[in-house]
């Protein structure tokens, strides 16, 4: 089985009523097309958790990470598009310099309310309605969960909160 480690960030706009999210329609092949998701990606070999985050955010939106929240872990067996099983480190970004990208080549970088992201008003990976209210929680707890998936679809979702 292929394991993957990566990084999810949610840069909350100063009031954090907002988060920065990107619209997938950059690419045809996208195997996200036309979700919205937080930003981030892989870890490359030579990367600790926090670099890897702060240059997937540099990368995807031009902005730098001056503060890193760990919201928490999630194991997404099967979730891959060869069933790998991927393992993400779940970041919020509460303070960060700069000004972000309108586009780049995987989307567009949208400000969209937390609440319309809890409420589901925007279309994401049906697993991420699960673990978004821990991330975005008013007294926020570190969490670590598992979301097995199977024919592209959530299976289930435990996790321990500490």
């Amino acid at each position: 089985m292929i394991a993957v480690l990566a990084t999810l960030g949610y840069v909350l706009s100063p009031d954090r009523r907002n988060v920065l999210m990107i619209r997938r329609e950059g690419r045809p092949d996208d195997f996200h097309l036309g979700k919205y998701n937080g930003l981030g990606g892989k870890l490359e070999p030579d990367e600790d958790v926090c670099t890897g985050m702060r240059r997937e955010i540099r990368e995807e939106s031009g902005l730098e990470c001056t503060r890193l929240e760990l919201a928490g872990t999630i194991s997404w067996p099967g979730f891959g598009r060869d069933d790998e099983a991927w393992f993400g480190f779940v970041f919020r970004v509460p303070q960060w310099t700069g000004t972000p990208l309108e586009r780049t080549d995987e989307g567009t970088l949208v400000w969209t309310p937390v609440a319309d992201v809890l409420d589901g008003k925007v279309p994401m990976w049906a697993g991420d309605r699960h673990f978004l209210p821990l991330v975005f929680a008013d007294r926020p707890r570190q969490f670590h969960g598992v979301m097995p998936w199977s024919a592209g679809r959530p299976v289930s979702w435990t996790y321990t909160e500490l």
